[in-house]
């Protein structure tokens, strides 16, 4: 499905990325986590086609990234903030990524419905709060089925049911064959949902492991817990 191989990425002095390879097969919900200026968002603007990447090649399905502009209609985004035309309504702003999106199949109207935003179609996205717009993010990256779904910081503002929801949601769309890149520093919500967690540090992959046995591995309570007990444990043998 994807892989990467040995990129690096600077910015003038500054080492984004240097050496990082990997793969994801398809079907897997992937949790990518770290600390602030590890890295993540650089790999996901480099896989988006926003950055470009100093050396090293990224494929989606074969198709070397940035090569051609085709490979990204297999891609849904949820970015961690939103930016859309604060002019438009939240209906116009759906209408417009629609047509983006020309004869695929959709499910915004499913979507609307599930997370309660017929009130809200009329508005103005510049009137909305923070919830509401993750809700209108949401529903733009899950609108159509794509063989990749990218979330950044996915439940950001939701309320407890919304993230139940969007929960729900994401699972379903793995189980129906969309691969997922799950950037996160909720813990929990990794251990839920994903298959694996590759950890960067320093622009570098600190370590990948199935989430299962990781626990197991360090004997934590949970995820948040076994990553520290892992993360000491390597701290002390340098």
């Amino acid at each position: 499905m994807i892989r990467i191989n040995n990129i690096d990425k600077r910015y003038g002095k500054i080492t984004a990325l240097e050496g990082v390879s990997f793969d994801v097969q398809s079907g897997k919900i992937i949790a990518i986590a770290g600390p602030n200026g590890s890295g993540k968002s650089t790999l996901v603007k480099i896989i988006l086609g926003l950055v470009k990447n100093d050396n090293g090649d990224i494929y989606l399905n074969n198709y070397k990234l940035n090569s051609h502009h085709h490979y990204r209609k297999q891609i849904g985004y949820l970015p961690q903030i939103g930016r859309y035309p604060e002019n438009l309504t939240v209906s116009e702003v759906i209408s417009m990524i629609k047509d983006i999106g020309e004869d695929e199949e959709t499910f915004e109207a499913d979507l609307i419905e599930e997370f309660e935003l017929e009130n809200h179609l009329k508005k103005e996205v510049r009137t909305l709060s923070g919830g509401t717009k993750q809700k209108l993010g949401i529903i733009l990256a899950f609108m159509f089925k794509k063989d990749l779904l990218i979330l950044d910081e996915p439940s950001s503002g939701l309320d407890p049911i919304s993230s139940g929801k969007l929960k729900n949601l994401i699972k379903n769309r793995n189980s129906s064959g969309s691969t997922v890149l799950l950037i996160s520093h909720i813990m929990s919500e990794v251990e839920e949902l994903a298959d694996e967690i590759i950890y960067f540090l320093n622009g570098k992959i600190c370590f990948r492991e199935k989430i299962r046995n990781l626990i197991e591995e360090t004997g934590g309570k949970n995820l948040e817990q076994s990553i520290a007990l892992f993360l000491n444990s390597r701290a002390k043998k340098t």
